[in-house]
């Protein structure tokens, strides 16, 4: 595992397809330590277990169901949290502890937000670390591309363009200083923000959701 941050540490890299990369993120939470997203390497199970283990386990989206999700829950005994639109898929592989509608705040100052669009069920999750530093897990819906422009998570076939326009709309008003994609392309799916408004960069976003205009 990397330390992204004093309370933050990222998996090795797994490639679900040419071109993409994945990541989990381990939150060292007050309360107990929080995994964002699923990794499928046993060796970062021990990597976690040396950093206190996992009493949390929250999905993005249904692209994240392993049975490395049965392996963390017994060897750590988490909890695992998930979207009620996806909770289905997810008991077809573990046990689902907390199927989730809505937003919600719940301990140590994380807020599970719907994000549905690029999948039906498909969350972002919101963290103010006791830091000081507000980190947003984004998932697939929006990331990175390798160019380095932000860019929606829609899927011809697979995600539904309202929906995601919607979603996106909703999480422009967040003022995250760290945000953290579950697929990206390129060099790293963490982004410090900077100066840069989280707004301008869902806007970036979501132009490519407008369709054109006819010419015709």
């Amino acid at each position: 595992m990397r330390k992204i941050s004093d309370d933050l540490w990222e998996t090795d890299p797994e490639y679900p397809m040419p071109g993409l990369s994945t990541h989990a993120y381990l939150w060292q939470a007050p309360s107990g330590n929080v995994l964002f997203y699923n990794t499928t390497y046993e060796h970062e199970l021990d990597h976690m277990a040396d950093l206190g283990g996992v009493a949390r386990h929250y999905l993005s989206h249904q692209d994240e169901i392993a049975p490395s999700l049965r392996a963390i829950k017994q060897r750590f005994g988490s909890t695992l949290h998930v979207s009620a639109a996806e909770a289905d898929l997810v008991r077809e592989t573990a046990t689902v502890d907390e199927a989730f509608e809505r937003r919600h705040a719940v301990a140590d100052g994380l807020e599970v937000i719907p994000t549905p669009g690029h999948t039906p069920g498909s969350a972002c999750f919101v963290v103010r670390s006791p830091g000081g530093t507000t980190y947003l897990f984004t998932g697939d819906s929006i990331f990175r591309s390798a160019e380095g422009h932000w860019t929606a998570g829609y899927i011809e076939g697979m995600s539904h363009r309202d929906t995601l326009t919607a979603s996106l709309t909703d999480i422009a008003s967040l003022t995250p200083d760290v945000v953290l994609s579950s697929a990206f392309a390129g060099d790293s799916g963490v982004t410090e923000l900077g100066d840069r408004a989280w707004s301008d960069c869902v806007a970036e976003a979501l132009r490519q959701l407008t369709p054109e205009p006819s010419t015709g």
